[in-house]
């Protein structure tokens, strides 16, 4: 049995009985106009913005969803030969995959399609706030509020959980992306210089921040990118109070949606969140001070899961052994 997180940014492949087993870029090199694959994967991501003219490097997932589907299939396909080796790779295994909360149906069924195409037994479905839960370590089949914030590469989903089924959600296609292309525009904005995802990225992960503590000292980092006004190559210094600033407005909407979550929700389960706090997961859960800046302005305890990047893929290989619990795994969609 195989989970799977298949992300706008990263795949995680979770086999039981041998934990995480793959995590990679959700990237693939193809010959341009052709299906023909060149890589996927780490090696594919190297090739962003550097390939020659007759070689383009895509990330196949937008915003949580598959945007190309022919690409998307080949570099699932790709990931699960990689990870089922031996006598395992005859066998058809059961993969659930996890999806943003807020997709539709037809979004749904061209997830399960792609996952029936590479050879699948049975194909089930999970909401990613859910799988954040049960890989948090949550009790999610009891009658207790839960409160989950899942910020991934393409979407962020906050919901109330509760007895195996989400109650209140929304779905914001804002996350690590965006992020990476606010830093991008602030960066041209301020210093005329262009930059990339992957610098843009760096920049994040290396001294981005949702709010600038008083104990904190303003950090610095050298960027290097193209001058817009002569077009030559130009080094400037971002600060960690300038990263702050690019990404205000994003994290302004996920405040709202996860104030619209609690407003919406039952008073006894906003109760239980109060006491219980409300918990963080994904890649996005690592931006340094998120917890502390929605804790301003809920007013409730914000904790990070343990291994908030894995969280999602370890609880949709538990999910497994528990789809009877869950309200949104029980529909089997199996190849007629």
């Amino acid at each position: 049995m195989i989970g799977v997180d298949l992300g706008t940014t990263t795949v995680r492949i979770h086999v039981k009985g041998k934990g995480v087993v793959l995590r990679e870029p959700a990237v693939i090199a193809v010959l341009r106009g052709t299906t023909d694959i060149k890589a996927v994967g780490e090696e594919a991501y190297r090739m962003l913005g550097r390939t020659p003219g007759n070689i383009t490097a895509v990330r196949p997932m937008a915003d949580g969803v598959i945007a190309d589907y022919t690409l998307t299939e080949k570099m699932l396909k790709a990931f699960i030969h990689k990870v089922l080796t031996g006598p395992a790779r005859f066998l058809r295994p059961t993969i659930m995959v996890c999806i943003p909360s807020g997709i539709t149906e037809v979004e749904k069924r061209a997830v399960v399609q792609a996952v029936h195409e590479i050879g699948a037994r049975k194909a089930l479905l999970i909401e990613e706030p859910v799988a954040g839960a049960i890989g948090a370590g949550i009790d999610i089949a009891e009658p207790i509020g839960s409160m989950l914030v899942d910020i991934g590469g393409g979407t962020t989903d906050v919901a109330m959980i509760s007895m195996g089924g989400i109650v209140v959600s929304t779905s914001l296609r804002i996350a690590g992306n965006v992020f990476d292309r606010d830093i991008m525009a602030y960066v041209k904005a301020k210093h005329n210089l262009l930059i990339g995802d992957r610098t843009a990225e760096e920049i994040k992960r290396t001294i981005g921040g949702a709010l600038v503590l008083p104990a904190d000292q303003v950090v610095t980092m050298e960027v290097r990118g193209r001058d817009l006004i002569d077009g030559l190559p130009k080094t400037v210094e971002v600060t960690s109070e300038d990263v702050v600033a690019a990404l205000r407005a994003s994290l302004d909407k996920v405040a709202n949606a996860v104030r619209q979550v609690l407003e919406q929700s039952p008073p006894e389960l906003v109760s239980d969140v109060i006491e219980r706090g409300i918990v963080l997961t994904g890649g996005g859960a690592q931006l340094r001070g998120l917890d502390v800046y929605l804790q301003r302005i809920t007013n409730i305890p914000v904790a990070i899961a343990p291994d908030p990047e894995d969280c999602v893929v370890i609880g949709t290989s538990r999910a497994l052994d528990m789809a009877h619990l869950l309200q949104d795994a029980r529909t089997r969609y199996d190849r007629v």
